[in-house]
């Protein structure tokens, strides 16, 4: 690949090495245990970078979740297996590098620990700070440093292993080519066949069937019964205090009563001569209140203040709220200085009085009491449930209502409007324990499954009607594919839309990203396997589409957005590549390392981070 100046590889992962070594300050050490996990090509892997990788681990998952992570979770999910993997893989390559004698001098590490800001003090470097982070991590100066130099070893043995690879442009251009080259298309929609198909005889409707089961398999039916308490089905029955209403309005007064509002403008002055000045020309027809605005650097939405009412506006109050619609006012006293003030609209004033507004704030309350009221009782409900009650037994000593219905997926009517019960009602099994379950509104059910009915064919005889109408909408629906593939040859024949009797419109040069309303899903697929010329009928809905290609443009060399692409292209094919080569290579190496592991020590590790 193609040199890339700044820093160097090695350099770089020096310091990242440096922050993940530094991510688990604070951590408790393994003390009283030997600290070897093992050995990888004779070197040894220590027990305390196993802990430290381990935290770091944690630490990542814990901050994309939200949630502790605890060691048993970590042995479940094979996190500590990973983690391992990935420290051997790492000390393989120690052990390669120091068979080839790779390695950086002391200044390269020197300056790399130099430079840590965690490492430095008031006159900069501070040892003892330096020290210290090491000591809190179980290390010391001698071991931290020897992990930089052999990061740095196994940074030059990645960058040999990868840096003869060349540039994929062959790759870059073909995915370029897919990605930016563009089509100009001419299509146009082809109508339902309105005239009816010949009667189909039984057999006709048979063979229909036979082949379509599909379209006339009934689905899964479940056999439910529930009992469910909603506040919508009590609070009609629940009294709410006149004085909660009362209180109710005046908290949302500002909602209720709304005094009149103006829409205005406010242009301020630094002076009264400069605000008479403008009042002068405006009055003269010299300059309208726009150019005035424009004057002094501004735009119209510097000035707008939206809908304000005549206290708001302080002393300019009374002179907008006497004018017109249209009407600059002023110059007038604000707090910004003398200024003009123009009104663009009138907002009347609204009131809705406590009477009007009862009866929704007294739903509002009785459904919060509702919610409190069914809230209270689910403890009492799953006491019953424990000690064996039934559905109907819930009804005789609580104030839910029994129901049953036959569910399938799809049905949304009653309850099943609910989410909660149709997710309840999908997993439900025969014989489960009813549990009580919320939904959304604040209400709870109990499910209950009796039984399953699994998907079937209808009989012909019960699915005729709807087989009749299926095989018309399908007879028409080939005659218009019929009619559209006619067409499609005539047009890639020579034969233009019109003498079709169809109206085209013409797309711009179109993307595969681009899509195009009114089309077919596979419309765009369908462009861009054309040859230029050809002409096609793609079905869609009860319609169809003519679509011709008429040209083809390959990406443009010299265009600084395809430029920029194959950029992005060539660096990513480049990473991807890379990445591959090297996992391919730490793999056949470890495959040829000695590795010795010693299982008591891991599980210490596991131990003491418990």
């Amino acid at each position: 690949m193609a040199a890339r100046k700044g820093p160097s590889i090695g350099a770089i992962v020096v310091f990242v090495l440096i922050a993940a070594a530094m991510a688990g300050f604070g951590s408790t050490q393994l003390r009283g245990v030997r600290d070897s996990l093992g050995t990888v090509g004779g070197l040894d892997l220590s027990m305390q970078n196993y802990a430290n990788a381990l935290r770091d681990q944690v630490g990542r998952i814990q901050q994309q979740t939200g949630q502790a992570v605890t060691t048993a979770q970590l042995v479940e999910d094979g996190t500590d297996r990973a983690v391992l993997a990935a420290l051997v893989g790492q000390r393989a390559l120690d052990a390669e590098a120091a068979r080839l004698r790779l390695s950086v001098g002391d200044a390269r590490v020197r300056d790399a620990v130099m430079g840590v800001p965690a490492f430095q003090g008031v006159a900069g470097f501070d040892r003892e700070a330096y020290r210290e982070a090491l000591r809190r991590e179980g290390l010391d100066e001698r071991s931290f440093e020897t992990s930089l130099r052999e990061e740095s070893a196994r940074t030059l043995l990645r960058a040999a292993v990868v840096g003869a690879l060349p540039e994929p442009t062959v790759a870059a251009d073909a995915l370029l080519r897919y990605n930016a080259e563009r089509r100009t298309v001419t299509w146009a929609p082809v109508a339902a066949d309105a005239a009816d198909p010949a009667a189909p005889s039984e057999a006709d409707l048979r063979a229909f069937w036979e082949a379509n089961p599909a379209l006339f398999t009934a689905p899964e039916l479940r056999r439910l019964r529930y009992a469910w308490l909603t506040p919508e089905m009590i609070q009609g029955s629940l009294t709410v205090d006149d004085q909660a209403l009362r209180d109710l309005y005046e908290q949302r007064r500002d909602v209720y009563v709304q005094e009149e509002r103006r829409l205005v403008e406010r242009l301020a002055f630094p002076d009264e001569a400069a605000a008479q000045a403008a009042r002068a020309r405006l009055d003269a027809g010299e300059a309208t209140f726009e150019e005035l605005v424009a004057a002094q650097g501004l735009q119209l939405s510097d000035i707008d203040l939206g809908d304000v009412t005549r206290d708001a506006l302080g002393a300019a109050g009374d002179a907008a709220f006497g004018a017109a619609v249209g009407e600059v006012v002023g110059p007038v006293a604000t707090d910004l200085g003398p200024a003009l003030v123009r009104v663009n609209a009138v907002l009347a004033a609204d009131e809705t009085t406590f009477e009007e507004a009862e009866p929704d704030l007294r739903a509002e309350l009785q459904n919060q009491r509702a919610r409190r009221v069914i809230g209270d009782q689910v403890a009492a409900v799953e006491d019953l449930l424990a000690g064996g009650a039934t559905l109907d037994d819930l009804a005789g000593r609580t104030d839910l209502e029994v129901g049953a219905m036959d569910w399938s997926e799809g049905v949304t009517d009653g309850i099943a409007a609910y989410e909660a019960f149709r997710a309840a009602a999908a997993a439900a099994a025969e014989g489960d324990f009813p549990e009580v379950v919320e939904l959304e509104d604040g209400g709870i059910f109990v499910l209950q499954l009796d039984g399953i009915t699994p998907p079937a064919l209808r009989p012909f005889e019960e699915a005729e009607a709807d087989v009749r109408a299926a095989w018309a909408a399908d007879a028409a629906a080939k005659a218009t594919l019929a009619r559209a593939e006619a067409a499609a040859e005539a047009i890639a024949g020579g034969a233009t839309f019109e003498s079709q009797g169809l109206a085209p419109q013409t797309e711009p040069p179109l993307t595969r990203a681009d899509p195009v309303e009114g089309t077919p899903p596979d419309f765009l697929e369908a462009a861009f396997g054309m040859e230029v010329g050809q002409a096609r009928a793609l079905a869609g809905g009860a319609g169809a589409v003519v679509l011709r290609l008429d040209a083809v443009a390959e990406p443009d060399p010299a265009d600084e957005g395809v430029v920029a692409q194959r950029g992005m292209l060539l660096s990513q094919l480049s990473q991807s590549l890379a990445s591959d080569v090297l996992q391919g290579f730490e793999t056949a190496l470890q495959a040829t390392t000695e590795v010795r592991l010693d299982e008591a020590a891991r599980q210490a590790v596991l131990a003491q981070m418990r």
